[in-house]
């Protein structure tokens, strides 16, 4: 081994160090900005290594690539709001994905029939799940971003069709394996992946959205890492393994969290639109409780506890910097405030910490759904900002809903319930909420940061 060679792979291992650990520091919300740091540094190391391949043979091609990466990569990075950290996720997904097809489809018009079969395997399965994760998480950035219906779209049969498409993809990448040099099947292969990417988001609703996205994560290391097979790069190899493992597990958390399974979250249509249920289900009359600011800001602030309960509302209204003032003046009077999350409360995994975090609540204030649900009975007032589905208590009591079994946040066990709402509509499971017709919740209509700003206005005014 030459010595450019160990200067590369020296390179390369330290990137590989830098990744585990940035995945490491990311588990932990007060080390979060510091993990993502390291894993930016193990990029950068890893850009470096590959610089001193002795495969490149145009510079200036690479200095291009690098500054047209950077002018996509820095407004991504520094302007997009939090609210559309989700999409942003997506999207990159998508990008990532595509590099790793576009190198399979270049070393297939380099290497095509002379390819070794396990070279083979790994170009297909590269570009097999590279090119269904582009349309996959482009679909999810139409869903997220509200260009494409979040609602699923489904006809008859289509879990037969979806099924069959992909065993024909599976089909023409075995025989790829034997038959390298057969364009025309590698081609259609990729066009057909590109196709299921489609049909296998389409009917996904939602409410399935972080599942999904986590997922499309792991689709996108995987197709990295069989890149690195591919052209014989580790840190492709380690860090596509690092993704595509730490997605799958992050995927296998939120079906847990929904009481779901694969299955059900790719077949299962989760998130239509149903009909609202008649005002009291089996044939009772519900009626909702309003409160006013004023009312509201009192119950709270001569309160011994309040738990703030945020959800995709809050994120709508960005309104986590109003929320934090509110409970630095409650805190003053006295008032002990924590932050219930639970895992799948908005669009991605730690939707709610990320706000929060960027509003600089502190970390020790913010509590995992198992750590705090015994804690609703004593408190004197949950503040619910915009989330609907994670805190249905139809999850625990009726068998017939769509979410029946999800752990929920258990809201309707506190003293008292103060919902932050514009309107009665349905979250993403596209079901009515009990919640808000018990007796013990008051509903505060509006926009979650106008209201959230008059409940600190009137706080004040106490």
């Amino acid at each position: 081994m030459s010595v450019r060679d160990l200067v590369i792979q020296a390179i390369y291992l330290a990137a590989s160090v830098l990744f585990i650990l940035g995945l490491k520091s990311l588990s932990h919300p007060d080390k979060a900005r510091l993990g993502m740091q390291q894993a930016a540094l193990g990029m950068v190391l890893a850009i470096v290594g590959t610089l001193f391949h002795h495969e490149i043979l145009r510079f200036d091609l690479i200095a291009v690539a690098l500054i047209l990466g950077t002018v996509i990569g820095y407004p991504l990075g520094m302007f997009v709001p939090m609210t559309a950290m989700p999409q942003r996720i997506a999207i990159s997904h998508m990008f990532g994905a595509l590099a790793a097809t576009l190198v399979g489809v270049a070393e297939y018009r380099i290497y095509g029939a002379g390819m070794p079969r396990g070279t083979m395997a790994a170009l297909g399965f590269e570009v097999l799940f590279g090119a269904l994760t582009v349309t996959g998480s482009f679909m999810a950035f139409g869903k997220l971003q509200e260009f494409i219906t979040g609602t699923p779209v489904t006809y008859r049969g289509q879990n037969a069709v979806n099924i069959t498409l992909f065993g024909v993809a599976i089909a023409m990448f075995v025989y790829l394996i034997f038959r390298p040099g057969t364009p025309m099947v590698f081609y259609g292969m990729i066009g057909l992946a590109l196709l299921l990417g489609v049909f296998m988001v389409l009917p996904i609703g939602g409410a399935d959205m972080p599942v999904v996205v986590s997922l499309l994560n792991s689709y996108a290391g995987l197709a990295s890492s069989a890149t690195g097979f591919v052209i014989q790069n580790n840190v492709l190899i380690i860090c596509g393994a690092l993704d595509g493992a730490s997605g799958f597990l992050l995927s296998v958390l939120m079906s847990k969290a929904m009481n779901r399974s694969f299955g059900n979250v790719i077949f299962g249509a989760f998130g239509a639109p149903a009909p609202a249920l008649a005002a009291g289900g089996a044939g009772k009359d519900l009626t909702v409780s309003s409160v006013s600011a004023e009312d509201a800001a009192m119950r709270m602030a001569y309160a011994g506890a309040v738990i703030v309960v945020p959800g995709y509302g809050m994120a709508v209204a960005q309104a986590q910097h109003v929320v934090r003032e509110l409970a630095e003046l409650l805190e003053k009077r006295g008032v002990t405030v924590k932050y219930a999350i639970h895992p799948v409360a908005g669009r991605m995994p730690g939707h709610m910490n990320v706000l929060l975090a960027e509003a600089n609540v502190p970390y020790d204030r913010l509590y995992d759904m198992e750590d705090i649900n015994s804690e609703f009975p004593q408190a004197d007032v949950a503040l619910v900002i915009g989330a609907n589905d994670v805190v249905n208590p139809a999850a625990r009591s009726d068998p017939s809903s769509p979410i029946y079994g999800m752990p929920i946040l258990d809201v309707d066990r506190a003293k008292g319930v103060i919902v932050l709402k514009r309107s009665m509509n349905p979250g993403f499971a596209g079901i009515e909420n009990h919640l808000f017709y018990a007796p013990n919740t008051s509903m505060l209509f509006g926009d979650a940061k106008s209201s959230l700003t008059r409940l600190v206005s009137e706080v004040k005014a106490l």
